[in-house]
């Protein structure tokens, strides 16, 4: 079926005329009309805009024309992404009403290759860790019971489910990397500043990374190489050469030395997340890796480190309209904002001392090995229960975060894919950390393991 291709086969299918632009974005629109209303994923639906591109993709077409790698392809965007002349509330009632006059970088860049904008994802409020209450959370279409992930979990519902190619997301703390887990698809957290927040909503500027989020890693691969490289309007954008990425995926792992620190994994995550990355491991040492065993630096404090320094910054994001507007507030954000304003000076500082070291000795990890392994969380697979359980335990919550938020605070990239399923079915993602600014490396393992498996080629049992 058109909606369950991938990316690049959709790109393909325009490319060589066996469809049209106009064609497979009615068919998607006309899907998401009728599966929104169960999954909630979609906040806006750009039906007008999205037929006027893919029209105009058509005509391009037609007369030999091509807009770009992304010609006439459906994608979505989380609703934190500025987009001129349509509602960007980032999850929040106090910005429902809020249509902005300029694209992202990011939504214009993706116009510019050619993209069709089929909407606007749900995500938790000010893309923290809760919908606001008058928003209700996106649906895991591979069960109503299991958790959709955090504030990107429009963007992993949307993917998984046929509702758009591919889409955007971001990651403070893990909020592409847990709905790219438990939805079933592949999503890259770059390095931080390797893809521009300009006219992104911000949670924690310091640990935001905004990337992209699909059906494979050779999807993700297409999108970071249009949505990748310095911007003039956001001066924490990086300045590092943006590589072929596509072209790179060829490279593979043959020769490549794959840490895996086989205790920490066996101590801290269940037993499908365990097998899972295992799995990842053997299949690369049969594509050429050398599997090498590591010792990873101590990640807990570096957790807890993360949920500190992302408080405190949220007090910055939201400085405008909280406290003077914080009737709007769902009680949840409210309380995790005034949990910011608690932070001390002395507390951030030391935060600070701590996250340069972590960050130094992550690295130091790259000296020994080319990329290593981790879980992508604790749990595969966990219920809405369970996390409703957990929500207010700070054991807990820090062992969800463990394998995610510090590598937020080390600003490292990391591809999730999924590497299995649990004993119901339900998807098993794991992560490929790389060195920073090596998104190629991390991408052509990624891609090497599903030339060899089929886990990104399932899809929930959604029609």
């Amino acid at each position: 079926m058109q909606h369950w291709q991938s990316l690049t086969q959709a790109v393909d299918a325009i490319k060589t005329g066996k469809t049209s632009s106009v064609e497979l974005t009615t068919h998607m629109l006309e899907r998401v009309k009728r599966l929104n209303p169960t999954l909630k994923c979609y906040q806006v639906i750009c039906e007008e805009l999205a037929i006027q591109q893919a029209e105009a993709a058509d005509s391009a077409q037609a007369n030999g024309e091509s807009l770009g790698a992304l010609h006439g392809v459906p994608l979505a965007l989380k609703d934190l992404c500025d987009t001129a002349g349509i509602a960007t509330a980032a999850g929040m009632a106090v910005h429902r009403e809020r249509v902005p006059a300029e694209d992202a970088t990011v939504v214009r860049r993706l116009a510019n290759a050619g993209a069709v904008l089929l909407g606007k994802l749900t995500m938790t409020e000010g893309a923290f860790a809760t919908h606001h209450p008058d928003i209700a959370a996106p649906v895991n279409p591979w069960g109503e019971g299991y958790w959709s992930g955090v504030s990107s979990s429009g963007s992993g519902v949307s993917t998984a489910a046929g509702l758009c190619f591919g889409s955007l997301g971001s990651d403070t703390l893990g909020s592409i990397r847990f709905p790219s887990t438990v939805n079933g698809v592949t999503g890259l957290k770059p390095t931080w500043g390797r893809v521009s927040c300009a006219g992104v909503f911000p949670l924690a500027a310091s640990m935001d990374h905004l990337g992209p989020m699909a059906r494979s890693a050779e999807d993700c691969a297409l999108l970071l190489s249009v949505i990748a490289g310095n911007d003039p309007q956001d001066p924490l954008s990086a300045h590092a050469a943006v590589p072929d990425y596509v072209e790179g995926l060829k490279n593979g792992v043959d020769g490549l030395r794959i840490g895996i620190d086989r205790p920490l994994i066996a101590a801290n995550s269940d037993d499908a997340m365990r097998q899972g990355v295992e799995q990842l491991a053997q299949v690369l040492q049969s594509c050429g890796a050398t599997l090498v065993d590591i010792s990873m630096p101590e990640l807990d404090t570096a957790a807890q480190d993360g949920l500190t320094q992302c408080l405190a910054e949220v007090v910055v994001s939201h400085a405008a309209t909280y406290p003077s507007q914080q009737e709007q507030y769902g009680p949840a954000m409210a309380a995790q904002i005034q949990a910011g304003m608690n932070v001390s000076t002395t507390d951030l500082v030391s935060v600070g001392y701590r996250r340069e070291a972590f960050a130094a000795e992550l690295q130091a990890v790259f000296s020994d090995v080319d990329l290593f392994l981790l879980p992508s969380m604790n749990v595969a697979a966990p219920s809405i229960e369970q996390i409703q359980k957990q929500s207010g335990t700070g054991a807990d919550r820090l062992a969800r975060l463990r394998f995610t938020a510090p590598l937020n605070m080390s600003r490292h990239p990391s591809l999730t894919l999924p590497v299995g399923t649990t004993a119901d079915g339900v998807p098993v993602g794991a992560q490929i950390v790389g060195a920073h600014f090596e998104e190629a490396r991390i991408l052509a393992a990624g891609y090497a393991f599903q030339q060899h498996s089929e886990w990104h080629t399932m899809h929930p049992p959604v029609d």
